[in-house]
């Protein structure tokens, strides 16, 4: 437990920072996608098929560059018309 909560509490505030800065950028960029959903390390994103591309590179940036550390941080995005067909 003493080795395993830094890490994941890290992880959480990570995610959290990701969530705002993505956020915001949808919205500055004028974008009609927005993020739904939170499930453990992932982001769940409704957008139109048109802005797809875009907004998975703008999430995939974000989540990589959220915080500059030592080691990489590797996002794998997906998508689908529900949640399940993405995975």
């Amino acid at each position: 437990m003493a080795i395993n909560t830094p890490i994941q509490g890290s992880a959480a505030d990570l995610i959290k920072v990701a969530m705002v800065n993505i956020a915001n950028l949808l919205l500055k960029q004028k974008l009609s996608a927005r993020l739904i959903m939170q499930v453990h390390d992932e982001l769940v994103v409704e957008a139109p098929v048109k802005e797809k591309e875009e907004v998975m590179a703008l999430v995939k940036k974000e989540m990589e560059e959220v915080i500059k550390l030592k080691v990489p941080l590797k996002v794998e995005i997906a998508f689908g018309k529900n949640w399940d067909e993405a995975h």
